[in-house]
């Protein structure tokens, strides 16, 4: 771990990568990861977070019967969400900024506007883990709350900053959902618990073209209102 590596530094250069090299993580960074993720914060300090890290054989397996899933379409019926992540219905600005990714992805990529096989096949990376060493999938208790999800995106956020303190590298991926009961099958979990997310974590490979895109933000003063002391949105605000 890296003493030089500032909070901010971590913010700013963490980014979803979607090409890792093969180079293994130790268990021990790992452990360590987790030791400092764990404090995030939790309402009543429930800490409602369950891990499960796969390397090796056990990353290797459910991903096998993932992309077997996938690449049928005779059960694609069979798999559906447990949950919605997205809205039901698009608008402004939401579906303008999903789409500006997506295009610029698939643009980093060579693969054109109509290029449905080339944008399945990028999907289907994600269950490759996008050959990441390591694969993390993450559960909740089914009896926890909104809250205790709000407390779970800290808790993933923690993680994916303590991986650059590493020089490592993630991507959080809900794509796994539809595939709650596969996952859950080959995970051997119990009734009670519900997939929340999968996690890519290893090193980045600097030589996919996919990992040179920086997605973009919106502007402070496009989502932060400054209210002066008379209630009155600041002077400075456009």
């Amino acid at each position: 771990m890296s003493d030089d590596v500032s909070v901010v530094e971590a913010l700013m250069s963490r980014r979803s990568v979607r090409a890792f090299l093969p180079d293994p993580v130790d268990e021990h960074t790992l452990r360590r990861i987790f030791e400092c993720a764990r404090r995030a914060p939790s309402g009543s300090n429930i800490q409602p977070w369950k891990a499960w890290v796969m390397t090796g054989e056990s990353r290797d397996a459910l991903s096998r019967k993932l992309l077997a899933a996938v690449s049928n379409p005779d059960t694609a019926d069979e798999h559906e969400e447990e949950y919605a992540y997205y809205p039901r219905n698009w608008h402004s600005p939401y579906l303008e900024r999903r789409r500006e990714l997506g295009w610029a992805l698939y643009s980093t990529l060579g693969i054109e506007r109509g290029n449905k096989d080339g944008m399945q096949v990028q999907h289907a990376r994600n269950f490759a883990f996008f050959d990441a060493p390591v694969g993390i999938m993450f559960t909740i208790d089914r009896q926890m709350e909104q809250g205790s999800w709000l407390d779970y995106g800290m808790f993933l956020q923690n993680i994916m900053l303590m991986a650059r303190a590493f020089g490592l590298d993630t991507c959080p991926q809900a794509a796994f959902n539809r595939y709650h009961r596969i996952v859950a099958e080959h995970l051997q979990l119990p009734p009670t618990e519900m997939l929340v997310c999968g996690m890519s974590l290893g090193y980045a490979d600097p030589s996919q073209p996919e990992n040179g895109l920086v997605s973009t933000r919106e502007p402070v003063d496009g989502f932060v209102h400054f209210l002066n002391d008379a209630g009155n949105l600041s002077a400075t605000h456009p």
